[in-house]
């Protein structure tokens, strides 16, 4: 459906070739929010797949590699044919490299906050502070010692004597500096300005017209007698997709709750509360916690966690769907970072980040269409879209929520006692920050049952009782992430209520990690 929804002509588009940086999400994201359509492509992709959708520019992400080593990603050659491209970190370098300039390894590094000397007037630095230097943020070893022919200086670092240079003629661009992190002054503004006034793109992304778009490319999908099965979990990407999938095609949708026993405290109740009792949607609830915790009985390896409940759920959800008579369809709540997180960058299956049960199609042996109505979408846009189908926000609002569920909260193996005692405690840390009003302002908050017990004092008598980990971050989108500042009498009466009312836990710790260099979950 996504090819569709550009290939129609609805959006301008900015690609983004991806070299391997952590960002390269957070450029997609930037021009996103200030309504840009953009796509993220892995460098060794099919380049020509991507320059069939026409798009009005390109740019080029930073990376981990040198460029002045051998056998390091550069960009593809269809690219050069007269289309903008604006190379950011590694991109600038590989842009210089390829079209005759010199990259060079400095003695002098760059890493954290760089103040930016802007030396001449370009269209990138538009509509920014008056002032001619600002910070921005830098993070390389290499730089470019000498230009392409018919590049010129547009700004300059302590250590990075070409940090903005532009070619205006060709309408090509680099930058060493990062505009798509929050530290960088403008650096939204940045990446807007090469697309609009560079790139001539339209600001023409928005969630009403996806919205309708998406709803119309179901209708033609299915057609007038089609029957669609959707798996819904309850969190916020099924929950949107189902409500989607039902404005589109009403009562031809039927939804499956695998229950795998793994959900929060009182979860599967508000699931099928809500989709059977408000919106009226035909729901399979098909209770399966038993079949899930056999198989995950001794298992504590986080990643054969996710194969086992993905290949499980697989399982039920099949034999269930094959119960359903005349369905011809399946949807699934896949989203653009699940999509772009299971490819690998060089085109091989060897270096996922994570592998994701709902991304790389279906099974041989399950006969359905797959529909992946939010491939596309961050979750931020899933939430906007959430929104505008209508869905309440005690739904669209609630915190991201693994899909192996607490399996991945508890660390190390998993069974019916730790999951009652994770539950018990997780609902109480939720109950507090909800009524301290604190629940909006945090972008993910949770509790981790540690692999370890330590020795307490319950009353006159000795515990010997599990820990647990509180967890809360802030982000805009997940991809980095700062630790929620919790006063400490806050994080005293959640530890006491905590000790205080579960059986089970006599230890209470707080996360102060940040990500990077941790991830937001601990498994």
């Amino acid at each position: 459906m996504e090819n569709n929804f550009k290939e129609n002509g609805l959006v301008s588009m900015i690609l983004i070739i991806d070299f391997g940086s952590q960002l390269t999400q957070l450029i997609a994201r930037r021009l996103r929010e200030v309504g840009i359509y953009s796509e993220i492509m892995p460098f060794a992709a099919d380049c020509k797949k991507y320059l069939a959708k026409k798009p009005r520019g390109i740019i080029l992400s930073g990376g981990p590699n040198s460029v002045t080593q051998i056998n390091t990603p550069r960009a593809p050659d269809e690219i050069w044919n007269g289309t903008p491209i604006l190379g950011i970190c590694y991109g600038q370098q590989t842009l210089c490299k390829q079209l005759g300039g010199r990259i060079e390894t400095g003695i002098k590094r760059e890493f954290g906050r760089a103040r930016l000397d802007v030396l001449e007037e370009c269209s990138l630095f538009q509509n920014l502070p008056k002032e001619t230097d600002f910070d921005v943020w830098m993070s390389h070893g290499d730089h470019v010692s000498e230009l392409p022919k018919g590049f010129s200086v547009v700004a300059r670092s302590a250590g990075a004597p070409f940090a903005a240079i532009a070619d205006n003629m060709r309408r090509y661009y680099g930058v060493q500096f990062h505009p798509e992190v929050v530290q960088t002054t403008g650096g939204t503004q940045i990446l807007k300005n090469f697309a609009q006034l560079i790139c001539n793109c339209k600001n023409d992304w928005s969630m009403t017209e996806y919205k309708s778009h998406a709803i119309q490319a179901i209708k033609k999908q299915v057609g007038k007698t089609g029957v669609v099965i959707c798996g819904l979990s309850g969190g916020v990407d099924s929950s949107v997709t189902a409500i989607l999938l039902h404005q589109a095609i009403g009562e031809r949708l039927i939804c499956v709750f695998v229950d795998h026993g793994l959900l929060r405290k009182g979860e599967a109740e508000e699931v099928v509360e809500l989709f059977t009792n408000y919106y009226n949607i035909q729901l399979i609830h098909k209770d399966a916690s038993k079949l899930f915790l056999s198989k995950l009985r001794g298992v504590s390896d986080p990643e054969q966690k996710r194969k086992i409940i993905g290949a499980s759920f697989i399982e039920v959800f099949d034999e269930e769907a094959q119960k359903i008579a005349g369905a011809e369809f399946l949807a699934q709540g896949t989203l653009y970072p699940d999509v772009i997180e299971s490819v690998s960058l060089s085109g091989g299956d060897n270096v996922t980040i994570k592998s994701h049960h709902n991304v790389g199609g279906l099974p041989k042996f399950m006969k359905l269409k797959l529909i992946e109505p939010l491939r596309m979408l961050f979750k931020d846009e899933v939430r906007k879209l959430g929104k505008e189908l209508g869905i309440p926000e005690i739904l669209v609002g609630r915190h991201p929520f693994p899909g192996p569920g607490l399996a991945i909260r508890i660390l190390g193996n998993v069974s019916s006692n730790k999951l009652k005692i994770l539950r018990d405690a997780d609902s109480i840390y939720l109950d507090e920050i909800r009524k301290a009003g604190l629940y909006d302002q945090i972008w993910q908050a949770f509790a981790v049952l540690l692999p370890i017990r330590t020795v307490g004092v319950k009353g006159d008598a000795r515990s010997y009782e599990y820990v647990c980990g509180l967890r809360a971050v802030m982000s805009t989108d997940g991809m980095t992430a700062a630790i929620f500042p919790f006063t400490s009498e806050f994080l005293a009466h959640v530890s006491t209520r905590i000790v205080n009312e579960v059986s089970g836990i006599n230890r209470v710790v707080y996360d102060y990690t940040s990500k990077p260099p941790a991830t937001i979950e601990w498994e």
